[in-house]
């Protein structure tokens, strides 16, 4: 059973991987280490003993010792990433011909989401590119397949932190669910699903779904005369972001957008983010705890994003991203021109004040999904008809349930109707 098991995992793991692999090992190495010396600092600071030239490092021969791991860490994993980097191509020829399994690309989403803005920083393999696909193939934008079913409308489908395309096909109750498929099946769309690497800014996610969005129109097969978008979570303050820079910069795709729906989306944040934050200042109190912080601030910046929903450069450029502080957010509205419908959910039975403050999806509350807040400039303008909460249901359960396709259908078919 355990060879079996064992068998099992290693059918998701490509010969290539090992230089990825090597370059987190080596990470995680220097993190551990530069803890293990704050915490040693920390001490030797409460029996009066100076520190070294930095803030948590050691001096004399402890500094030494440590000074000599970080070193031999940095040569040894430079070693071998050379090694490897010559290897590279006949590791990949090794790869050849191996599917890429659901497992495989759920594992490499979840890890962009969490510290995907490092993998790119360290020109890491494991980064995922934001890449556009149809029918479980990647868009090639200068071979593009044969797609004798494109239609004029295009139906865009962009997922949440840490997922991926392929988790829009979902189980509910022994039958498969697929927004994209079923919304394009009855209104005439064609779906494309967005993969891209959630640990990134926001906007600069934005800044490339702008651009990739453009060169989707100046290269589908037959002129496109109407695209729409659905968003689950984060995918909602990407698409917002995206929109906002591809107005500002005069694109043409904006003009042929008609309906975006958002799914579950923290327009104003989520409360998860901002308890992360708060353990980072908790953290940091007393010189034992403040080492351990370094664990807390591994988050991504596209976590940190979520903290209040930051979706331009504006929000965060120029400040340090963990650092408690109020929101500041530039108010950007729904974009004009384009009909915008919001579904949010919740845990509770049924609605209410207590409800919509503490209980949400599980991870959204009510009130940030709907585009509420205290401040009447931040609200964003879902009229009452645009928008649906639906009861007894959790974030993931809006990718899996009939009923929230069913409520997507009514809305789109509406517009299609005009």
């Amino acid at each position: 059973m355990v060879i079996q098991a064992i068998k099992k995992q290693l059918q998701h793991l490509h010969a290539s991987d090992i230089k990825g692999v090597g370059q987190l090992v080596t990470q995680a190495t220097m993190n551990v280490t530069r803890i293990a010396e704050g915490v040693h600092q920390s001490v030797w600071s409460s029996l009066g003993m100076p520190g070294g030239n930095e803030p948590g490092r050691t001096r004399g021969l402890t500094g030494l010792v440590y000074r000599s791991i970080y070193t031999v860490t940095q040569v040894v994993g430079n070693g071998i990433d050379l090694v490897l980097e010559k290897q590279q191509p006949l590791l990949e020829s090794l790869d050849k011909g191996k599917p890429e399994t659901p497992e495989r690309v759920a594992v490499l989403s979840a890890l962009n989401g969490v510290m995907g803005d490092r993998l790119v920083a360290n020109n890491n393999q494991f980064a995922i590119p934001m890449t556009f696909y149809y029918q479980r193939k990647a868009l090639d934008w200068e071979a593009l397949p044969s797609m004798p079913e494109a239609t004029n409308k295009v139906l865009l489908m962009i997922h949440g932190l840490c997922m991926n395309d392929i988790q829009w096909c979902t189980e509910h109750d022994d039958g498969e669910v697929d927004h994209g498929r079923l919304l394009s099946s009855a209104l005439g769309y064609t779906p494309v699903y967005l993969r891209y690497n959630s640990g990134l800014h926001i906007s600069d996610n934005g800044r490339q779904l702008a651009d990739q969005l453009e060169r989707l129109v100046e290269s589908w097969p037959i002129p496109i005369e109407e695209m729409t978008i659905v968003a689950h979570s984060m995918g909602g303050l990407l698409t917002r972001s995206a929109a906002y820079y591809g107005k500002q910069q005069a694109l043409r795709w904006p003009a042929l957008m008609k309906n975006i729906v958002f799914l579950g989306t923290p327009h104003h944040g989520a409360p998860l983010e901002r308890a992360g934050n708060k353990l980072d200042v908790v953290l940091g109190c007393t010189p034992y705890t403040s080492p351990f912080s370094r664990l807390s601030k591994l988050r991504s910046s596209g976590i940190t994003d979520l903290r209040y929903g930051h979706i331009v450069d504006e929000d965060w450029q120029g400040a340090d991203r963990f650092e408690d502080k109020a929101d500041g957010r530039q108010v950007v509205p729904l974009p004009e021109g384009i009909a915008c419908y919001t579904v949010a959910a919740t845990t509770a039975t049924k609605r209410s004040l207590l409800a919509e403050r503490l209980i949400g999806d599980g991870l959204v509350p009510l009130r940030s999904a709907l585009g509420l807040h205290d401040w009447d400039e931040r609200n964003l303008a879902f009229s009452d008809t645009s928008q649906q909460i639906f009861y007894q249901m959790n974030h993931m359960e809006l990718l899996s349930r009939p009923e929230v396709t069913h409520q997507m259908m009514e809305w789109l078919a509406i517009r299609c109707r005009r």
